[in-house]
């Protein structure tokens, strides 16, 4: 009976005395997901070889065969030959077992000093640093997409709101370059993120360290590890930094989704802002005349799916006592399905942002409804010499009239308006207009279009 277990499982079956069921080695497996480690697996086994040779623990004629096998691995999962076995659970023993198999005994003495526990933990670290470097990347993309749009849209008026009601007008390039700065942000949290993502925990062996002489340090050399796990318990058992991306991904997809609902709004027919190119929108099955814009509309559903996968990153460590745990091996798939959405969501927007038509006259005509410079007039009136809350209620009282009389105020007469104060002179005309309102705002952060092109110049060079 032993040998016959050690034949299914060489890892650690001879300690038991009766197989595996079926239903458990599918319950149990992760192989099937977690193959997608096999570069960051061979990467790290790679790094552990040549450590263990440079320390007197591998032959050079065992590290020569295992660089040999390791290559030809390396070929077959890329030619998609590599056969992928349930029975030997996980990424680790399928690609063991083949070295063996190619090597002989040189692949079995690969795992002197280490155990699958530090192992899988650095190769999720490989494959987050790996993700985060790629999302870095496509940040960028985007951000450039939206200063494009933003240049060609330096003084296209468009009102700003609070509480979805018009509130002072602006520019769509101003409004763009809002997400500019959150996406920004975004690339700082990553690149925070990746600080504490590059750490070695390769090294910590099972939880206790190994008795061999292991050099930690070349090994993040040869990784690029920045530094290695400090404490032995921690390094095998920390998702910390999963965690801490799967947060990062949350903000990253709560501003895409910020944008998207902006971006549904706008393509509405009843606001008609913009327009979002054909290959990115769907049309209905029975109404003919529909344009969907599906794209921006399943972002925003895929955030809440991105949410989740942190909650649940949260919720599968909060109860964990040292060291590892078999319930580790469900962080990989919503950590996997994470970096996935937020890649393939970033390469899309900033493909659609290229591909967004803006209709400058619906714009402005929205602008124009709502009473948007009433703040310019307040303003107008404290510049005046009267108290601001004097000001508040004056122009509050001139907007009501307007309300009764159907008219903005920048069509009320000039005797009409004084009727709210005396200060107000022919001077006002000039700051009721929408491109006096935006231009006023001239210092940094502000709307003027003039301060819009410093902005997008000085982002520009941060990027390019």
């Amino acid at each position: 009976m032993t040998a016959q277990l050690s034949k299914k499982n060489e890892a650690w079956s001879a300690r038991f005395s009766e197989p595996v069921s079926e239903l458990v080695k599918r319950y149990t497996a992760s192989v099937f997901f977690d193959k997608r480690l096999a570069p960051f697996d061979i990467e790290g086994s790679l790094a552990h070889a040549d450590m263990l040779n440079a320390q007197g623990i591998l032959t050079e004629q065992d590290y020569a065969d295992i660089q040999r096998g390791m290559a030809q691995i390396q070929s077959e999962i890329a030619a998609g030959q590599f056969e992928w076995l349930l029975d030997l659970e996980d990424v680790h023993l399928n690609i063991e077992k083949r070295l063996t198999e190619l090597v002989g005994d040189a692949g079995k003495r690969l795992h002197t000093g280490r155990s699958r526990n530090d192992q899988v933990a650095t190769d999720i670290r490989l494959y987050v640093r790996s993700a985060i470097d790629n999302i870095g990347v496509l940040l960028r993309d985007l951000r450039l997409a939206l200063l494009n749009l933003a240049e060609q849209h330096t003084d296209t008026i468009m009102p700003g709101f609070t509480h979805m009601q018009v509130a002072q007008p602006i520019t769509f390039g101003h409004h763009m370059l809002a997400y500019v700065e959150m996406f920004s942000r975004d690339a700082e949290r990553m690149q925070d993120c990746r600080k504490r993502v590059n750490r070695l925990p390769l090294g910590a062996a099972a939880l206790a360290g190994t008795t061999f002489p292991i050099d930690r340090e070349r090994v993040a050399r040869t990784l690029g590890f920045d530094d290695v796990c400090h404490n032995s318990l921690d390094a095998v058992s920390d998702r910390d930094f999963a965690i801490e991306f799967c947060a990062a991904s949350a903000l990253i997809m709560t501003h895409i989704s910020r944008m998207a609902e902006e971006l549904v709004i706008w393509m509405s027919p009843r606001v008609g802002f913009i327009d979002i190119a054909d290959r990115f929108c769907t049309g209905s099955s029975i109404m003919p005349q529909k344009k969907n814009p599906d794209v921006p509309e399943l972002a925003r559903g895929k955030t809440g799916r991105v949410n989740g996968h942190l909650i649940g990153l949260l919720t599968l460590m909060k109860g964990q006592p040292l060291a590892y745990n078999k319930d580790n091996q469900e962080d990989k798939e919503p950590l996997f399905d994470t970096a996935d959405t937020v890649i393939d969501t970033l390469r899309i927007f900033a493909d659609m942002a290229g591909g967004i038509t803006v209709k400058p006259e619906a714009m402005r005509a929205a602008a124009l409804q709502g009473y948007a410079t009433a703040t310019d007039l307040a303003d107008y009136l404290v510049k005046k010499g009267l108290p601001f809350r004097d000001a508040h209620e004056a122009v509050a009282r001139a907007v009501r009239a307007c309300v009764d009389q159907g008219c903005d105020l920048s069509e009320m007469s000039l005797d009409a308006l004084r009727a709210f104060s005396i200060l107000i002179e022919q001077d006002v005309f000039h700051v009721l207009t929408l491109e006096g309102s935006v231009a006023a705002r001239d210092h940094v952060g502000g709307t003027a279009p003039r301060q819009v092109r410093s902005a997008i110049a000085r982002v520009r060079a941060m990027l390019e």
